[in-house]
């Protein structure tokens, strides 16, 4: 058996290491599309087979039958994927050789890699896309790096920033241009939506993004009273530029003796009052939530002291509860609700059992209104089922109508890509849109006038 040959680069083979050392080569056997490449940060998807250069080969993804996926630039692979994938377009496909240094080093990666070997990486990139910056993962804010930024710090709740910022539609449209400085936290007051503040928080001195922002996390109906742009509506996306030119965290509470906390307290329940008094409230439910946060587990305050301090906090709770009110997050108006009633033990305890059963009384008409159009859904469907019944039963010869199974012939169908839309395949075609249903139920309850406000 003849000897596999070593793998050498061509003569297209090009430096892409940042030093210019020969640590990375490049070698495009395909090429990509387009002109956009990706980002530091964003999430790439690629096919990719490992070998070492006498030819054996250490791992593949097309074997496994399964794209890879990293986030560029955050050191989740070997120096030398982030610098050869930032090279890259879609459709893409080139042989990297990347040396020891930029690979698994002097030990390597036992037993498939020996000690400063060089690794040939043959890799196809797909796509890209931006870093999900928000909570749950919705897609409601993708940030992605222009310019990196210096160091690991990052603003924080509170943080006082120094920002030049774009916004524009996804259409191109610019809508806002200007330099400002605001308290995180604050945004909306300066007509910032909240998914600038989300991407903020991710940002570091000096750093450049481009943020896309969907209608709930910008100028939705409950987040903002009033435009400054009024050429938007509560359901634009948005896309805005944003360089974070300098900030000054806040002090965390760790980072504060019980008497500071108590003051800062103070001040948030000040400017919670405030938004609260102006009808921004989830802007006053920040701040109330600060005065929470702060007090909460706090102490070691006696006497005079920790009598305001439970005060404090029973205010923080309470307007929270009612901030929420407002904002008919009706759960959790309750639970805080509840939480005030059990500190107070009786003094004004009529007012606060009233808030309760009146979030308990909201709780009970929403479930109570989901029931009923759900209900009316499956009747539905029980009724288009006894339809389609009754049809194939006239369709079937007078010899066959007493037996229980009848093939009334195959029909191609395709799967349904819309869960709310159910393709019901049978002797008659029919769609049931339960979109539309719900729809139809609210405008019929509407007519007879048993619907919730």
């Amino acid at each position: 058996m003849s000897a596999v040959a070593a793998i050498v680069p061509g003569g297209s083979a090009v430096d892409i290491s940042p030093l210019k050392d020969g640590g990375v080569l490049k070698e495009i056997t395909t090429p990509g599309s387009g002109d956009e490449l990706p980002l530091t940060g964003d999430k790439v998807y690629v096919h990719y087979v490992g070998k070492l250069t006498d030819g054996s080969q250490f791992d593949s993804s097309r074997d496994r039958g399964e794209k890879f996926s990293f986030s560029l630039g955050k050191g989740e692979v070997i120096k030398g994927w982030d610098i050869g994938v930032a090279t890259m377009k879609v459709g893409e496909r080139a042989v990297f050789f990347i040396k020891s240094e930029y690979g698994y080093g002097p030990t390597g990666s036992p037993p498939k890699i020996p000690g400063g070997a060089t690794l040939v990486f043959d890799v196809e990139l797909f796509s890209f896309e931006g870093e999900d910056i928000t909570k749950d993962k919705d897609g409601g804010v993708v940030k992605r790096i222009l310019v990196a930024g210096d160091g690991y710090d990052t603003p924080n709740d509170g943080a006082l920033v120094d920002i030049m910022v774009t916004g524009q539609t996804v259409s191109g449209k610019v809508f806002d241009t200007r330099c400002l400085e605001f308290e995180i936290g604050e945004g909306p007051d300066h007509n910032l939506p909240r998914g600038v503040e989300l991407a903020l928080e991710k940002m570091k001195k000096g750093e450049e993004a481009e943020i896309t922002i969907k209608p709930e996390y910008g100028f939705g109906i409950q987040r903002f009273n009033h435009q400054t742009f009024t050429e938007l509506s509560g359901e634009t996306e948005l896309k805005y530029k944003i360089k974070l030119t300098k900030f000054e965290r806040s002090k965390e509470s760790w980072q504060l003796d019980a008497d500071q906390k108590v003051e800062q307290a103070k001040m948030f329940k000040e400017k919670g009052t405030k938004y609260y008094k102006a009808e921004k409230y989830e802007m006053a439910a920040s701040r109330y939530n600060k005065v929470i946060d702060f007090l909460e587990h706090e102490i070691s305050l006696k006497d005079e002291a920790e009598v305001e301090r439970k005060s404090l906090l029973e205010a923080g709770r309470m307007n929270l509860a009612l901030c929420k009110m407002k904002l008919q997050d009706w759960i959790e108006a309750r639970n805080l609700c509840t939480k005030v009633s059990l500190a107070r033990k009786g003094k004004d305890f009529t007012f606060v059992y009233c808030q309760v059963l009146l979030c308990e009384q909201k709780i009970k008409t929403h479930r109570q209104k989901e029931k009923k159009t759900f209900a009316n859904m499956f009747d539905k469907f029980a009724a288009i089922d006894q339809k389609r019944e009754e049809t194939e039963k006239m369709r079937k010869p007078d010899t066959m109508n007493n037996i229980d199974e009848w093939n009334s012939g195959a029909r191609n169908s395709v799967p349904a890509t819309d869960p709310n839309s159910i393709k019901v395949v049978g002797d008659v075609d029919m769609n049931l849109d339960i979109n539309q249903a719900i729809q139809e139920d609210q405008e019929h309850q509407q007519e007879n006038g048993d619907g919730t406000a």
